[in-house]
């Protein structure tokens, strides 16, 4: 009788179903043999009550991935070629199979000024990462996107690769300043008064992180003390851990010591001063912290906001009457190692890009000889903008050549158009300073019509990211998708895969 009852699925239905898993899968990273689980396919006959449900084939789900991935990709080729101008973020990465992997991301604003950031290729690569097929790669996924002459800028890593390839291409490179700061802060721990210490939690970390025992005797001791708290490993790659590894050893302590003594062992837990030279060096960490995960979003903009942030870092780094020595020697190391640093990012695109910043465009994190030198490159990329394009039929040199400043003004220019962009600059800066808590896109979408000029200029900057983050990300999904059980995964479909799972994650 209960089978009498059932009513099957009518096909409209079952194609959405089946569209729901290819979904799923593409955008979960599941492998494909997922639709061959017994489990599946009975929890979806017990959701519809139709008990003579049966899953579709792999080679079904895998066409409705690949069509789905033709549908997203058609969507973002239609973005990018509304937009003007385009910013990539790129790195390398290596799989579990040990293929070598570049990873490109593209970020634009729509035309309601939303931030957006869209994977372009997982792309296999076989030749050795010399500067000549780093830069034609570059070239080739922009080809591959027919926005070859959109892209304005890459951002990287600080890798000498990669700023090589970079002076070949004609965008303008933005070395990533995170890698920055966290390489700033492993030269000023390097040979420091906090080695000590540092080797201590690591120490200590590692006794109990290594073995069931005594991570079990920790447990107890963080239960009596009501602080059951994991602790967290330093790992020299992975930025903020040497953080989180102090902050956590501080936070525990007491539990830490009372687990030492239980047993006899070489391990030895921090002392009184050891722990308060910690506690000092967490203090100015924790600035560090914020640096780069301010800079490393990819909803909001951060390229402004890199020269505000990196001067904050430089008066958090001032040394003070009350530092005791070991502070003054890890404060002057960072900042001389940073200002080093500062010199080889591309200062002037950083300095426009924070006056087209309605928060920080008094430019304050500048000193005053610098302001007007910003706006006279302003003026001069207006300047620009207001001359005629070239004859489509002119002959441009291959590859084109990038501009060596973009400080450099036309020197035939009308007054009249010197008077317009005099006008256009001048109530720009006569706007109110938006304030911190304001939002930059907000800002310009609601005064875009008042300052159109300048708004083209915003749109070209502003979306250039601070950091290489964006494509490292990739390769964190990446991970999702070559695993052991699927490490000789075409390299086609874990471009596939990876792609389709970030668009279709960035529409939530």
């Amino acid at each position: 009788m209960d089978d009498f009852r059932q009513k099957p699925m009518d096909n409209t239905t079952k194609k959405k179903v089946t569209a729901a898993i290819a979904k799923w899968v593409a955008t979960a990273c599941r492998p494909i043999n997922v639709v061959e689980d017994e489990g599946l396919a009975d929890i979806i006959r017990i959701a519809s009550n139709d008990w003579t449900y049966k899953l579709y084939s792999r080679a079904t789900i895998t066409s409705h991935v690949q069509t789905l991935h033709e549908t997203e990709k058609a969507k973002v080729q239609q973005a990018l070629e509304e937009t003007k101008s385009v910013a990539f973020t790129g790195d390398y990465w290596t799989s579990l199979s040990n293929h070598n992997y570049l990873g490109v991301t593209a970020h634009y604003f729509d035309p309601q000024w939303k931030l957006q950031s869209h994977a372009l290729t997982v792309l296999k690569t076989e030749d050795r990462h010399f500067a000549n097929a780093v830069a034609e790669l570059f070239m080739q996924v922009a080809r591959e996107w027919d926005i070859q002459h959109k892209v304005v800028s890459l951002t990287t890593d600080s890798a000498r690769n990669m700023i090589a390839a970079a002076r070949q291409l004609p965008f303008e490179h933005m070395p990533c300043i995170a890698h920055i700061v966290h390489r700033a802060v492993t030269v000023s721990l390097t040979n420091s008064p906090f080695d000590s210490a540092l080797a201590k939690c690591r120490k200590v970390v590692g006794h109990f992180k290594h073995s069931p025992a005594n991570q079990a005797e920790l447990e107890q001791q963080q239960v009596a003390h009501q602080n059951k708290e994991s602790l967290a490993q330093e790992v020299s790659t992975r930025w903020n851990s040497t953080l989180e590894m102090i902050k956590r050893v501080q936070r525990n302590a007491e539990p830490l010591r009372d687990a030492l003594a239980q047993h006899t062992t070489n391990v030895a837990m921090s002392t009184a001063t050891e722990l308060e030279k910690l506690k000092k060096l967490e203090a100015v960490l924790e600035h560090c912290r914020y640096v780069s995960e301010l800079l490393g979003g990819e909803t909001f903009v951060s390229c402004s906001a890199v020269l505000p942030t990196l001067c904050h870092l430089s008066r958090v780094m001032e040394v003070t009457e009350d530092d005791p020595a070991y502070m003054i020697k890890f404060k002057e190391t960072f900042a001389a190692d940073m200002e080093g640093r500062k010199e080889k990012t591309n200062i002037t695109w950083l300095r426009v890009a924070t006056a087209l910043d309605p928060r920080f465009k008094d430019l304050k994190c500048l000193g005053k000889p610098h302001r007007a030198k910003v706006w006279d490159a302003i003026r001069a990329l207006l300047l620009d903008m207001e001359r005629p394009a070239q004859p489509v039929n002119q002959v441009t040199p291959e590859p084109p050549m990038k501009k060596p400043t973009l400080m450099l003004a036309h020197e035939s220019s009308s007054d009249e158009e010197e008077d317009s962009i005099e006008q256009c600059l001048e109530r720009y800066k006569a706007e109110p300073l938006a304030g911190m808590d304001d939002c930059p896109q907000e800002w310009w979408s609601t005064h875009e019509g008042a300052h159109s000029e300048m708004a083209c200029l915003a749109r070209k900057y502003l979306a250039t990211p601070a950091t290489s983050v964006p494509s490292e990300r990739l390769f964190s999904l990446s991970g999702h998708v070559v695993q052991k059980k699927r490490a000789s995964l075409l390299s086609e479909n874990v471009n596939r895969l990876v792609c389709l799972s970030n668009w279709l994650k960035a529409k939530k």
